[in-house]
This record gives structure tokens, sequence and C-alpha cells, in this order.
């Protein structure tokens, strides 16, 4: 009933999972992920007993390929399960029961894994592979990436409904005070993979972080167009007090994460630009 890919970061940071299915709020099952420990995905018959039990074994060191040995070998019902897994190292690891619904299969590497289920054909596996493979940046951007090449290549043969995005990193979370750096679901929708991309798109512009050399000074004549289109927003700055002001309206618009004293991140110049903000 699934497509999905669960991988490790280039840097071993970030772990992840990205799915998409005809199922009502497939985020809401199929993945699982812990800092500094792995990522799964449970699907076809779900067991949802995989989740917890597969993150401690991952957290005790047990490899991708063990965790779903593990997980399989315990399971009456793992002729109709399919799961994939990776690790704080090594390949990733993916299992297709023998019952679970045609196409169905799954290929892993250095990192990730990919399988899926009720699929339209291999194709879709193969697309989501070699995008994973080809594309490079932002970890979240990728996850979505090879999602959204398994759904161009005829994703679930049923037609689309749900898909997610889960990813988790070590003080990544709102403020740095969880660890789960991206949760997005989108639970019933005609074209879920394109809402959920919309939706990672607003994501990182509130709360990603440019790159500090790109942060702008807050002087001169920006600094008095900056006074000037927050007056404008409603929110004048006292004399000296900029900060003050940009904080201010910069917490109405969501916007806090990306806040520099003394500076200003381009995409908060930019959305301050825009005549709707």
């Amino acid at each position: 009933m699934t497509f999905s890919i669960v991988a490790r970061s280039a840097d071993g940071q970030a772990y992840g999972v990205a799915v998409a299915s005809k199922f009502l709020a497939v985020g809401a099952v199929v993945p699982a992920a812990e800092a500094e420990v792995g990522a799964l995905a449970t699907q076809a018959h779900a067991n949802l007993g995989y989740r917890p039990q597969g993150i401690a074994l991952l957290r005790t060191g047990v490899t991708a390929a063990g965790t779903v040995a593990g997980l399989v070998a315990a399971d009456p019902g793992r002729a109709q399960r399919q799961l994939g897994v990776v690790g704080a190292g090594g390949d990733g690891a993916t299992y297709t029961g023998d019952a679970c619904p045609d196409w169905a299969g799954g290929v892993a590497g250095d990192g990730w894994a990919i399988q899926g289920n009720l699929l339209t054909g291999p194709q879709v596996i193969d697309a989501m592979r070699d995008a994973w493979l080809d594309l490079s940046g932002d970890f979240a951007a990728r996850l979505l990436g090879a999602l959204r090449a398994g759904d161009l290549a005829g994703g679930d043969r049923r037609g689309r409904q749900s898909a997610a995005l889960l990813v988790v990193a070590k003080g990544g979370g709102y403020g740095g005070g969880s660890d789960v750096l991206v949760d997005l679901r989108v639970d019933d929708h005609r074209d879920p993979v394109a809402e959920l991309g919309r939706l990672l798109d607003i994501h990182t512009m509130l709360f990603g972080r440019s790159d500090p050399a790109d942060l702008l000074d807050l002087d001169g004549d920006l600094a008095e167009e900056v006074a000037g289109l927050l007056t404008a927003a409603g929110y004048p700055p006292g004399v000296g007090d900029l900060d003050t002001a940009l904080a201010a309206w910069a917490g109405v618009e969501n916007l806090e994460e990306r806040l520099a004293p003394g500076r200003i991140d381009p995409v908060v110049l930019a959305h301050l630009r825009t005549p709707a903000a």
C-alpha cells in the first residue's frame, strides 16, 4: 500500500523517512526515527510494534540488517510485512514478505533503503534509487526528491492519498528544544507528494538557517529600508531599536528562528519586502 525511503544524511547527523500511499494518514503508521540512532519504515500490513522495537535494537548497536532479521524472525505475520531500516553506520536493509501484494520489493545501499508494495511496477523503486543517488544538498529535500521520483514513475497502483516526511537530528528541532527537525504530513489530498513539497518549502523558509556569511548588516541604507518596511507593517522602531521592532514583526510572521542581532537574514528581508507581509 506504500512506497518509502529511509536514509541517513551524508554527515551521519540526521535520519529520515519519506513515504506516500493510497492510505489515509500514512505518516501516522509508517515512519519512526530517533536522533543518533536510526530510522525505519513499517508498511504493507504494517506491524506498528516494529517502530519501538526496531529503534530499541538500533539503540543498542544492532545493525540495520540485524534489526530487520530480529524483527521479522519474531513476527508470525512476517509474510505480509515490508520493512526498511537504517542505522548509525553501514548499509540500510529492506525486507519484503512473500505475501506482500504485487508489485512489491526494495533495494538498499550505504545509509539508505527504498521499498514499496502495491506499486505500478519495479520502475517506482528504480526511479527513487536513481533520484536519491543523483541528488545532493539539503537532506530533507533529497528525501522528498526521491519520493517525488517514485510518485512520477507510477507510485501506488491504486492512486494517491497521503504522504509524510520525518527528519530527526540532535537538537535540530524548534529552538533546539527537540530532535525533530522536520515532521510534515499530508493526510488526505489529491496530490499529496506535491502538497508535501509545498509544506517543506514553507518549513524551510520559516525554520531554516542561512549561512552566517550570507547575513546582511543592518546599517546604512539597508537599516533605513528595513525601518521603513517595519513602520509600514505596523512595527515602527524606536531610535536605535531596529532589532526589537524586527523581532516583534518576525514573531508574528513565525520567522523568529532566522533572527540575528544587528543583522538580517536574506530570507527574512525578502519576506519583509513582500507586499502581503
